[in-house]
């Protein structure tokens, strides 16, 4: 073999790489951002850019020394660096979740090692005041050996982190050639099992540090607070001899806070600053400190806070605080892992713009900038180790119980001593290069790994190197049944996906630590719901501290595009990959390109900074409560209102600066508004909070999230579907004719045809235009989402998705003017009973207008239903909806905060949310009434009871048996629900079971609404 196999040696992690260290970018002097303009440093010399390179199936297959000087590469191929080389056709892509991709086999991988050759030519200048030449790779997956003018430098391990190897004997003035060998998979493999593509490749920056013989190597900042005085602690570690290092601290204006100049004494300088600013995610204070030598200068930034538990309750500079944070992962839809600077902001301006104030780095290190980018813009970071095992779970077992499962995960790895020394390494690779990140609050361990006692050296050595922060480890609840295990240096308790009950019933323990939810609300495509109720209880209970949505963004792989423009995104299985774990990865709250989901925009509402808590109408007085913990929202945002009646806004204004009372953190005030409510109509208040003044990622007037007021009066129906339902003063006029299976009832301007078979209508016509395409249907299914991925199983046991009506009995007469049919009649399905009993109603008004009545029963021996109402199968050119009720993004019964009552209008193409597996989509709820309309047809539903409705231009069917959003095909008319009430989204792909008061569980229910057609003639 032409490599040593390190790559299977649990004690040989690196090879000749420096100490740990903190990440910093030295220069000779300080006249730019270091944080994000490191490549204007004289010391810093990228080697980023296209490189030759050699793709083998087999680390067997690399027969030829290519890392000599004077090998011939011209056969090589070239590939970007950064970069995955899976992205650019070699080997291919695999998603699998929580299974291992290769045989559970520690310390051993596949013996056909797949692997690529990387060369790199680049032309050297030493510089006199800093001879020495520092080799940098911010991220290897999964190891790698490099050499360097022939000569071999080292090899290292762990994907996430960063290695650094001091070449100063190898390189040389002006020609150099770098040479690295990438495998696929390492023994480090096993600790690298997160949730996400396996690629492989040099996917973060490489470049060169030029360095003095003499001069910092490390230091660690840490702050206290007291008396309107910080201590600033410099604790510094030299490259060489001990010298002497001037440290300064400036503040945003230039100003010097502190200064001091010698010696370190015990290793360490300290500083003292008079009343300071201190940092948190609503105001990011940063100082800037700087270590100056004789040849060089290291510039960072510095953040005075402090976070601490008090009585099981998390404090950050004394205030309790919550994170309202997702779960990200390092994904691009082209690029892979390979982030750029570009690609953080664009995600952290989404987050900022959508009130996330928390990120957890799921689940290893992101790159260095990425926490400097979170202080600058303000964002509380659990920064998390690259380690999770989770795959260890799949061992085979005879007898696989939950307690035999929980007894054995944790045996192979986790409670393994041999993986200790990797546990502890990958701990300190994170917590030595971001120590000195103001944004870090909380070091974790690392991800579904069980747990034992490397994770128990991992956290003592954490606790003992940096008692400043936090510790979080969710593993630590899965152990072995016969043996005691330490938790005491875990500082919070961390679960995935709690049930709200769960999360109360905990809060009532005698019990120190506080409650985080590293994961919930799983926002896998039409996601996810009940983010309320988890806000509730944040707020509710000091002793839980938030949580973290799973997850950001979708995974996926983009493909091009299909022959008619729309975008293709692969997920697992689309490469004939196995194992895998199918679209699981298209689990976030934004689009592999970051296009929001409408699950982004419920978590921005939801987490809105200010809330109206009551209102009192006579006064026309709000109560307000501000949510933000260290911001006075006077200062901070601006509101705004309008009233609303019927859609039509009738008053609108901003509350001015004098108006606006103070409204101090955690705390509330009242504000009294003028404006009059109409004695009729359906009638809003409607409450808009907007930013103040611009800041590094949002811009001033931004919406930052809203409330919305029903009003009182005299007559609260919408006056357009009090219209539609009034009976019209047209009497009779019918033929009526009747066979065994028909009845055929015309009027003035109208052609119906009854089917008593089914109960329903077969044929439908106005004014001679057909408004039916096919006949009409009683509907209970959906497309499943994602989020449905447990019950649907169920659904289709009991047939749902086959289920048609039956009538049994039909009569009809002639009452008071109007047409009146009645069925008795059933929802089955073959070959089980009947699911549904309905007594149903039709009235037929001279004019067209259909009322239909439904007494509904379910057989309670059946689930929950998907939905029930009516499905009418329209004319394409029916494609312009307008609508009264919540808009304008799709809602649902535990999804809707992201919408407000109004009177909306749209085409049916773009009501439609293109999810890339295709799933329900598109409804809107709490509505008062319809219209469908083109061509020359209008079909108007309204109802005295709020019904929601779904207009498609694709079918239930299609949307349920397409795998990818640009398989599907128009079905060439226009379907249309009118749904008494569908049931709730949740977050159950990975989550808790839906809320019970969000199932569609009732026994017995009436549905009744109007059908109103009408010519466009």
């Amino acid at each position: 073999m032409i490599v040593p196999r390190h790559y299977e040696n649990l004690h040989l992690l690196h090879e000749n790489t420096m100490p740990h260290r903190a990440y910093y970018i030295p220069a000779s002097k300080p006249q730019f951002d270091l944080t994000q303009e490191r490549e204007k440093s004289d010391r810093f010399f990228l080697l980023n850019g296209n490189w030759k390179f050699r793709y083998y199936d087999s680390i067997y297959d690399v027969k030829e020394e290519f890392f000599l000087e004077g090998f011939d590469t011209s056969s090589f191929d070239e590939i970007p660096v950064p970069g995955c080389f899976q992205n650019y056709g070699y080997d291919k892509h695999q998603y699998t979740n929580t299974r291992y991709p290769f045989p559970m086999d520690p310390p051993y991988v596949p013996a056909e090692n797949p692997c690529g050759a990387y060369v790199h030519h680049f032309v050297y200048k030493r510089e006199d005041e800093a001879p020495r030449a520092y080799l940098n790779f911010e991220g290897v997956d999964s190891c790698f050996y490099i050499w360097l003018n022939g000569s071999y430098v080292g090899y290292s391990q762990v994907s996430h982190g960063t290695s650094e190897f001091d070449v100063t004997g190898v390189i040389r003035e002006g020609d150099n050639t770098l040479s690295v060998l990438v495998l696929k998979w390492c023994d480090g493999s096993y600790l690298e099992d997160q949730d996400k593509f396996r690629m492989t490749g040099i996917f973060r920056d490489v470049y060169l540090l030029k360095r003095p013989e003499e001069g910092v190597f490390d230091y660690f900042l840490t702050t206290t607070v007291g008396n309107n005085q910080a201590h600033v602690q410099a604790a510094i570690t030299f490259s060489g001899k001990e010298i002497p290092v001037k440290v300064t601290v400036t503040d945003r204006d230039g100003n010097t806070v502190a200064s001091k100049e010698g010696y370190p004494v015990d290793g360490k300088i300290e500083l003292e600053i008079e009343n300071p600013v201190l940092w948190n995610a609503e105001n990011p204070y940063l100082y800037t400190v700087m270590f100056e030598t004789g040849q060089e200068v290291i510039v960072d930034r510095l953040g005075i806070r402090e976070i601490a538990i008090r009585d099981g309750v998390v404090y950050l500079n004394g205030e309790k605080i919550k994170f309202h944070g997702v779960n990200r992962h390092d994904s691009d839809p082209v690029t892979g892992f390979t982030i750029s600077l570009d690609q953080m902001k664009r995600d952290l301006r989404l987050m900022k713009e959508h009130n996330v104030n928390a990120i957890r780095t799921s689940h290893y290190p992101n790159a260095p900038q990425f926490y400097q980018l979170c202080d600058e813009y303000g964002f509380y970071v659990i920064d998390e180790a690259d380690n999770e095992s989770h795959g260890t779970g799949y061992i085979y077992m005879a007898n696989r119980t939950t307690e035999v499962w929980r007894d054995r995960w944790n045996r192979a790895i986790a409670d393994n001593p041999e993986f200790t020394e990797a546990t502890v390494d990958r701990t300190k690779l994170l917590v030595e290069r971001d120590k000195n990140r103001p944004c870090v609050v909380i070091w974790s361990m690392g991800n579904e790994c069980a747990y034992g006692c490397t994770f128990e050296a991992a956290l003592s050595w954490t606790k003992s190197y940096d008692p400043t922060r936090l510790t979080h480890y969710e593993g630590a609840r899965y152990i072995a049944v016969d043996k005691t295990y330490d938790f005491s240096n875990i500082d919070l308790f961390s679960r995935m996906y709690p049930s709200l009950d769960e999360i109360i019933e905990y809060t009532k323990r005698e019990t120190a630590k506080p409650f985080i939810l590293c994961e919930y609300s799983h926002a896998m495509g039409n996601g996810p719901g009940d983010l309320e109720g988890y806000f509730q209880v944040f707020e509710q209970h000091d002793r839980v501290c938030g949580g973290f949505v799973w997850e950001w963004c979708d995974h996926a792989i983009y493909q091009g595009r299909t022959i008619d423009g729309k975008p293709m995104y692969l997920y697992g299985g689309d490469h004939g990959e196995y194992p895998h774990d199918g679209n699981f990865c298209m689990d976030g709250l934004v689009y592999p390109d970051r296009r929001p989901h409408t699950g982004l925009m419920e978590f921005k509402n939801v987490n809105r900074p200010v809330r109206v808590v009551s209102f009192d109408q006579k006064k026309k007085e709000l109560t307000l409560h501000n949510y933000l913990h260290f911001t006075n929202f006077k200062e901070y945002g601006c509101i705004g209102y309008e009233v609303s009646c019927d859609g039509e806004v009738i008053a609108n204004g901003m509350v001015g600066e004098t108006d606006m009372p103070e409204l101090m953190p955690q705390q509330e005030c009242r504000l009294s508004l003028n404006f009059d409510v109409p004695a009729a109509g359906k009638c809003y208040l409607k409450i808009s909070y907007y930013l103040k003044e611009s800041n590094a990622l949002v811009k001033a007037g931004s919406l930052l999230g809203f409330d919305e007021v029903l009003l009182e009066n005299a007559d609260m129906r919408n006056q357009k579907a009090a219209a539609l339902l009034k009976k019209k003063e047209e009497k009779g006029g019918f033929e009526v004719c009747e066979d065994d299976r028909y009845i055929r009832v015309s009027g003035k301007s109208f052609f119906y045809t009854y089917n008593k078979l089914t109960g329903t209508f077969q044929e439908m016509s106005f004014k001679n235009h057909s408004i039916l395409e096919r006949p009409m249907e009683i509907n209970i299914w959906r497309a499943p989402t994602d989020n449905d991925s447990d019950i649907k199983g169920k659904w289709k046991e009991a047939h749902y998705h086959r289920a048609s009506s039956r009538g049994y009995e039909t009569r009809w007469e002639e009452t008071d003017g109007n047409l009146v049919i009645s069925t008795a009649m059933s929802l089955v399905a073959a070959p089980i009973q009947r699911i549904l009993m309905i007594d149903v109603a039709w009235t037929i008004g001279a004019d067209g207008a259909l009322n239909g009545r439904l007494n509904v029963k379910r057989d309670v021996e059946f689930p929950e239903l998907p939905r029930f109402g009516l499905r009418l199968f329209l004319p394409k050119q029916m494609g312009q909806v307008t609508y009264f009720g919540l808009g304008p993004v799709e809602n649902y019964i535990d999804k809707n905060h992201a919408s407000y009552h109004g009177l909306f209008s749209s085409s049916v193409k773009e009501m439609h949310e293109d999810y890339l597996r295709p799933q329900e989509n598109g409804s809107r709820s709490d509505c008062d009434f319809v219209t469908i309309e083109g061509g020359d047809l209008s079909l108007s539903v309204a109802a005295d009871k709020t019904f929601s409705f779904h207009a498609s231009e694709y079918t239930q069917e299609e949307l349920t048996e397409k795998a990818h959003n640009y398989e599907l095909i128009p079905s060439g008319y226009t379907e249309f629900c009118v749904d008494y009430r569908q049931n709730g989204i949740g977050s159950e792909s990975c989550g808790p079971e839906l809320r019970k008061e969000y199932m569609f569980v009732e026994e017995e229910f009436t549905f009744e609404f109007t059908l109103v057609p009408g010519s466009n003639r």
